[in-house]
């Protein structure tokens, strides 16, 4: 009698279950490298707080927040409003937009002295120990329009200068000077349009555009 052979086992193919997880995997780390190298440090603050909140752990200090928190509280203290400071964020960190048109005389970049107090309490938060990490960079910014005057031949000479009046003023209210730094841009990274569809100006926008940019960002 001839001795008949087991059936052969029918070739499983689970090992390309395991084989697309770990691409998956490999997939997914470097997403998350790729993403951490742009990392916006508001946002990873405001999650950070969110998945601390929803594990239950105790509530976490934020230290931009609690600054954006702070000088929010602080302007409206000096009755400051957000049509002449307004405060948003940026990929590196916090952006305090002050209004040229309210900070400064046109075609000056002479500070106003209603509006010194609103550095004061900029400069005395940025000098606290909890925010002395901090690094400012004061950016300057004009409309379109070209100016041509013996002071500032020019618009990167007007916002240069109103960059540096501010960076002057916190360094007089205490800040430590190796931590600011002050540059002009003229018209070159304006927020919003300066003229419409037709090449005809838009004053609301051009007003828009003239202003002094405080970021705050970590070392």
């Amino acid at each position: 009698m001839i001795p008949t052979l087991p059936p052969k086992k029918e070739e499983t193919e689970d090992w390309l279950m395991s084989y697309a997880d770990m691409i998956t995997l490999l997939l997914a780390f470097f997403v998350l490298i790729i993403a951490m190298s742009h990392l916006d440090p508001v946002r990873y603050e405001e999650v950070e707080g969110g998945m601390a909140k929803a594990i239950g752990r105790h509530a976490v200090v934020e230290p931009m927040q609690q600054f954006k928190s702070e000088m929010a509280q602080a302007l409206r203290g000096i009755k400051i409003d957000q049509s002449q400071v307004s405060i948003g964020s940026d990929d590196r960190g916090l952006v305090l937009d002050l209004d040229g048109n309210s900070f400064f005389d046109p075609a000056s970049a002479h500070l106003k002295d209603e509006f010194l107090p609103a550095l004061g309490k900029m400069a005395e938060l940025l000098d606290s120990a909890k925010f002395s990490a901090f690094q400012v960079e004061v950016q300057g910014h004009t409309d379109n329009v070209p100016i041509n005057t013996p002071t500032f031949p020019s618009n990167w000479d007007l916002s240069a200068a109103r960059a540096t009046a501010v960076v002057r003023i916190l360094v007089a209210d205490g800040v430590e000077p190796s931590r600011l730094g002050a540059v002009g841009y003229a018209d070159t990274r304006p927020r919003v349009a300066n003229l419409d569809l037709n090449g005809k100006p838009i004053p609301a926008n051009q007003a828009i555009n003239r202003r002094v940019s405080v970021h705050v960002y970590p070392r």
